[in-house]
């Protein structure tokens, strides 16, 4: 590690530990030059990386400032580890329906929205490079690669595989339309009507839907805002319910925003291989973190085939265009067929266009953009709940992702917080869609990945006001 990265990283901790809060005033280049017997070419940097990681801020003849760092909130909320899961039929998919339904406007505020903004994303030229592309195309590319998807695509998602540190072959990738379709037919893959899934809880809505319409049930496992599902709890309900398979996001969970730590993937990985379990990984998130480098996927520690890998290109650089993929370990051949016997083939102009931006280079430039803007975003977000929610909202502030998960005070119905926003023009995610059992009651997700700006900190102040009045109701 060079000398000014040493330097980032000790005030990056002290800033993450509470050490310099924010709104303090770093020491100047010529204190920190003395302090730390470095040049100053050294500080300054230290102190470019810390403005590029969103940790600090320049002010025009005055200095850096911490401009993120430790919140200054009640603590988070801890979930019920001790209580024993219950498999459940799941019945969200009406619920759901309603929420969902409310963030496609674009006059409503899309804070309820699972999307970051396509603002974001270089459209402009993926549009240029899927023209070139098109009028290039021979014919045959059009049936030549149906089921598994485009080659070149393919290969390319290997190679980003490797960079990664896991081998895993082009041959063991099925392309899907979004990641959605991928854990679906992981699911499908690994599951009979009847079965048992265990997922994490609170989870992503979606999984449950698809529970839901495949006619399973689900067994919730707590799961912690900070590193994610509880081990001990886990294998509790490996052994009372002995489940068909295991759905979960290890990398900023939606919607915690969790990071599970490498060692806890690894023991976790090994747990559900002793009961010969298959983990179906759902990791559309990785891409999006604010640390050094990109979390590792559980299927890093999979020695046994049994991890089901599935991420997508929707979240991080091509939203709309619906390519995702799946890497099913020992059930590849599996999913390849159902894939043939359901949607047939993925878009092929959209695969050839995002294996050439893939191929040309600029993808890592883009996220480290996208990551950088994204941070900003949630410093600013977190800020605006500090100053206008009433006193004992509690909140996550996540090293990744885009989602904020946030704990009303006592007594505050999320679902009434819902419609009365709703009525005001924002959208909100309340809590019980992301619960088989319609828990969390008085939870929120809040989506930061759209452009902060006049009109989201207006309606961060519209949903603290109307949160106050629910609160003074409640008391």
């Amino acid at each position: 590690m060079k000398r000014y990265e040493q330097l980032a990283d000790d005030i990056a901790r002290s800033i993450r530990e509470g050490l310099l809060a924010r709104g303090e005033k770093l020491p100047s280049v010529r204190q920190a030059s003395a302090a730390r017997k470095v040049s100053p070419a050294t500080v300054f940097q230290a102190y470019y990386l810390l403005e590029a990681r969103g940790l600090i801020s320049a002010r025009e003849r005055s200095g850096y400032y911490v401009s993120g760092g430790a919140q200054h909130l009640p603590p988070l909320p801890e979930p019920d580890i001790n209580s024993t899961p219950e498999a459940a039929q799941v019945d969200v998919s009406e619920l759901v329906f309603e929420v969902l339904e409310s963030t496609r406007a674009r006059k409503v505020v899309p804070l309820g929205s699972a999307f970051p903004s396509p603002e974001l994303f270089p459209m402009a030229r993926l549009a240029k490079t899927m023209a070139a592309c098109v009028q290039a195309m021979d014919p045959w590319r059009s049936v030549e690669d149906i089921g598994p998807g485009d080659a070149e695509l393919r290969r390319q998602i290997a190679l980003r595989y490797m960079i990664d540190g896991l081998q895993v072959a082009p041959d063991e990738i099925v392309i899907s339309n979004g990641a959605l379709e991928g854990l679906n037919l992981c699911l499908q893959a690994v599951t009979q009507a009847g079965d048992t899934v265990l997922i994490g809880s609170p989870t992503f809505y979606a999984a449950l839907q698809a529970i839901e319409r495949n006619g399973l049930k689900a067994v919730e496992v707590p799961c912690h805002p900070r590193d994610g599902i509880d081990l001990n709890a886990l294998q509790r309900a490996l052994e009372l319910h002995q489940p068909a398979a295991c759905w979960l996001m290890t990398n900023f969970q939606n919607p915690l925003g969790s990071l599970m730590p490498d060692d806890k993937k690894k023991d976790m990985v090994a747990l559900l291989a002793r009961h010969h379990v298959p983990l179906i990984e759902d990791d559309v998130y990785g891409e999006l973190y604010f640390g050094e480098q990109r979390p590792k996927p559980a299927k890093a520690f999979d020695t046994e085939g049994l991890v089901m890998h599935c991420s997508s290109f929707s979240k991080c650089l091509a939203p709309g265009y619906r390519v995702g993929w799946a890497a099913p370990g020992r059930y590849a051949k599996t999913v390849e067929r159902l894939k043939l016997t359901t949607t047939l083939a993925t878009s092929v102009p959209a695969q050839i266009t995002l294996a050439s931006y893939l191929k040309k280079g600029g993808y890592d430039k883009h996220l480290r953009a996208l990551r950088h803007t994204l941070l900003l975003q949630q410093i600013k977000f977190v800020e605006a709940v500090e100053r206008h929610f009433p006193a004992g909202t509690r909140l996550t502030s996540p090293s990744g992702g885009y989602f904020l998960w946030v704990k009303l005070p006592d007594g505050v119905n999320s679902l009434e917080l819902h419609r009365e926003a709703l009525h005001a023009g924002i959208s909100i995610a309340p809590g019980p869609i992301f619960s088989a059992q319609k828990g969390y009651a008085d939870y929120v997700r809040l989506n930061y990945g759209h452009l902060w700006s006049v009109e989201m900190e207006g309606a961060i102040a519209v949903l603290g006001k109307i949160t106050h009045r629910l609160a003074r109701r409640a008391t």
